[in-house]
C-alpha cells in the first residue's frame, strides 16, 4: 500500500482559522452531549436516589467491564422536540462489554418523565435492537418505564417500527439464538410488562420492581378486586407463583451483578473471523482534520487529506487512481481491520460510478467491509451527462451498494445531498451504523440550490401571469426556504429524528469504527447476490 503524501501547512493562516473554528463546533457538540446527559430535573435524581437506587446512567456504568469503551447510540434523539424531555427521548442506548462480551444494553431513563415512551423513545428502542440483531449482540434490557405516553399513541402503538416490533425483534432474535436478558428494575405494566417475559432470562428487584397488565388501579376498576401491586405483580410473586421472572435481586447492585453472571454464562464468545493486522496509528495527526475541513461551507475539502489521517500508517491502495477521480476507492486498515473506503472528492461522475460498482463487488467477493465517507453534492447534470448515461451508470452503484451484504458504514465528512447522499450508502440503503461528523450537512439539495430552484419556478409562473417580481421581491422570497433547508440540512436535525446514529467527533472515528470492524469480524459473512444491472 502507497502512503499519502500530506500537502496541509499546519502552520498556515488559513489552517489555523479553520482549526479554530472547528474546536468550536466541538465545544457545541460536547455542550449538547453534556445537556443529554444529566437526565431527568434534579428533582427527579434527587427523589431517585432517595428511593435508595442507582441512577440510570450510573446503572450502565456499573454493568460495563470497567475501563471497557462504551458506544452510545442516538444520545440526541428527540433533541427539542418534547417540552420538558432532555436529549436521549428517556432512555439509553449503547454497545459495551459485560463479562468479557459485547453486549447491546437498553435502559429506560425514569428520572425522564417516568421513563414514559414517546415515539421517539419506541424508534430509538427499536434502533438498537436492530443494531444487536445484524450484528449479534446479546440485549441486555434495564427496565423501567411508566410504558406509554398516551398522548402520542398514533406514534407509538399501530404501525411497524413502532412499540410492537420492540416485542417481534425480541421474539425473532432470541430464536436465532441472541441472547435476550431483562432486568425489571422499576414499574414494567401494561405491553411494557413483555419486555421482560418475553427474554431469555429476567431478574427482577425485590420492593422495587414491578411487572403486570394491569396495575392496582386499573385492577380494581375492571373488576373490583382491591390488592396493592407488589401483591399482584412485584418479585415475590412473580419468582414463587407466576414464574415470569427467573431471579431476585434485593438492589440495583445486586441486579446488574447477576446479569454479568448470566452473560458470563452465555457459552463460548464469538471469535474474530477476519484477520486482523498489527494496529498501527495514522502517520499523519488525526487532529490536523480540524485544519482540513474548510470554514467556508462552500470551499471544498480535499478528502484524500481526510482519508490519510484516518487510516493506519496512513496507508491507501487506491484502485483505479486515474478513473473518475472524483471518487475515492481504496483498501485501507483502521486499527488492524481492513476496510474498503468510498470517499467523495467533487461531484459524482458516470466514471465514478461505474467505479464503485467495480469496487464494491471486488469487497464482495472478498468479504470485506465497505466505509462510505460522504462529502458530495450530486450526481453530474447536463446534457453531456446524461448523453454519458448517467442515470444507467448512477444506478449501477445504487446497486451494488444496496446488493452489498458485506457490512457497510457511512459517515457524513461533508455535505452529502440528493442522489449522491443515497448513492453513498444513505439510511434507505440499511448501513449498519451511520454518523455525521458535527460540519455535514443532509438534505435533497443545499439551501442555496433550493432557493435558486423555487424562486426560479415563481418567477416564471409571475411572468406568465404579466406581474412584475423585482429582485429585492425575490431576495425576500428566498430567506425563509434559505433557512428552511439550512436548518433541515443540520446533523442535529437528523440526529434528533434518528436519521442518523449519533454526530461523532472526527477523533472518535478509528474508536468508533473499531470497536464496530470489532463486532463485524464475529459475525458469519453473508454472500451477495446482485440484480440485473443495465449496460
Amino acid at each position: 500500500m502507497n502512503e499519502i503524501q500530506s500537502n496541509i501547512s499546519i502552520t498556515s493562516e488559513d489552517f489555523c482559522l479553520n482549526t479554530e473554528a472547528y474546536l468550536k463546533l466541538i465545544e457545541h457538540l460536547h455542550d449538547r452531549r453534556r445537556a443529554a446527559r444529566v437526565g431527568g430535573t434534579e428533582k427527579a435524581r434527587k427523589r431517585h436516589l432517595e428511593r435508595g437506587r442507582i441512577l440510570p446512567r450510573d446503572r450502565v456504568e456499573a454493568l460495563l467491564d470497567p475501563g471497557s469503551p462504551f458506544l452510545e447510540i442516538a444520545d440526541l434523539c428527540g433533541d427539542g422536540l418534547y417540552e420538558g424531555v432532555p436529549p436521549g427521548a428517556s432512555i439509553i442506548t449503547g454497545i459495551g462489554q459485560v463479562s468479557g462480551r459485547n453486549c447491546m444494553i437498553i435502559a429506560n431513563d425514569t428520572t425522564v418523565k417516568g421513563g414514559t415512551y414517546f415515539t421517539m423513545t419506541a424508534k430509538k428502542h427499536v434502533r438498537a435492537q436492530k443494531i444487536a440483531w445484524e450484528n449479534r449482540l446479546p440485549c441486555i434490557t434495564l427496565v423501567d418505564s411508566g410504558g406509554a405516553f398516551l398522548p402520542e399513541q398514533a406514534g407509538i402503538f399501530p404501525d411497524e417500527g413502532q412499540f410492537g416490533s420492540i416485542f417481534f425483534q425480541q421474539i425473532r432474535m432470541s430464536a436465532d439464538g441472541i441472547p435476550q436478558i431483562a432486568v425489571v428494575m422499576g414499574p414494567s405494566t401494561a405491553g411494557g410488562a413483555y419486555i421482560p417475559a418475553l427474554c431469555d432470562e429476567a431478574i427482577i428487584i425485590r420492593q422495587q420492581g414491578y411487572m403486570f397488565l394491569g396495575g392496582p388501579e386499573l385492577t380494581r376498576a375492571a373488576t373490583g378486586e382491591v390488592i396493592d401491586r407488589e401483591a399482584l405483580g412485584g418479585a415475590d410473586m412473580h419468582c414463587n407463583i407466576s414464574g415470569v421472572t427467573d431471579h431476585i435481586a434485593d438492589n440495583d447492585a445486586h441486579a446488574l451483578a447477576i446479569v454479568r453472571d448470566v452473560v458470563d454464562r452465555l457459552g463460548d464468545k464469538p471469535q474474530r473471523l477476519r484477520q486482523v493486522r498489527e494496529p498501527e496509528p495514522p502517520l499523519h495527526d488525526p487532529r490536523e482534520i480540524y485544519g482540513i475541513i474548510s470554514r467556508d461551507v462552500k470551499c471544498p475539502t480535499d478528502n484524500r487529506q481526510i482519508v490519510a489521517r484516518l487510516v493506519d500508517g496512513s496507508r491507501f491502495q487506491e484502485f483505479k487512481a486515474n478513473y473518475g477521480p472524483s471518487l475515492l476507492c481504496g483498501f485501507a486498515h483502521i486499527n488492524g481491520y481492513e476496510v474498503g473506503i468510498l470517499a467523495n472528492n467533487g461531484v459524482l461522475f458516470s466514471e465514478c460510478a461505474l467505479k464503485a460498482a467495480h469496487f464494491i463487488s471486488l469487497c464482495c467477493q472478498r468479504d470485506i467491509p465497505l466505509l462510505f465517507l460522504a462529502d458530495v453534492a450530486g450526481f453530474m447534470v447536463g446534457r453531456e451527462a446524461e448523453e454519458s448515461g448517467i442515470a444507467k451508470h448512477g444506478a449501477k452503484m445504487i446497486s451494488a451498494m444496496c446488493a452489498a451484504n458485506v457490512p457497510k458504514y457511512t459517515i457524513a465528512i461533508g455535505g452529502s445531498f440528493g442522489a449522491g447522499y443515497l448513492a453513498m450508502c444513505g439510511r434507505a440503503f440499511r448501513p449498519r451504523a451511520m454518523f455525521s461528523w458535527p460540519h455535514g450537512r443532509l438534505a435533497i439539495m443545499g439551501p442555496d440550490q433550493a432557493a435558486n430552484t423555487l424562486a426560479t419556478v415563481r418567477r416564471s409562473s409571475l411572468e406568465l401571469e404579466g406581474k412584475p417580481w423585482t429582485l429585492d421581491e425575490e431576495a425576500e422570497f428566498k430567506k425563509p426556504i434559505h433557512k428552511l433547508y439550512d436548518d433541515f440540512a443540520s446533523p442535529y436535525n437528523f440526529a434528533r429524528h434518528l436519521w442518523i446514529d449519533n454526530v461523532i467527533d472526527p477523533l472518535e472515528t478509528r474508536e468508533v469504527m473499531t470497536l464496530l470492524l470489532d463486532i463485524a469480524a464475529r459475525v458469519p459473512s453473508e454472500p451477495t447476490k446482485f440484480n440485473v444491472f443495465r449496460f
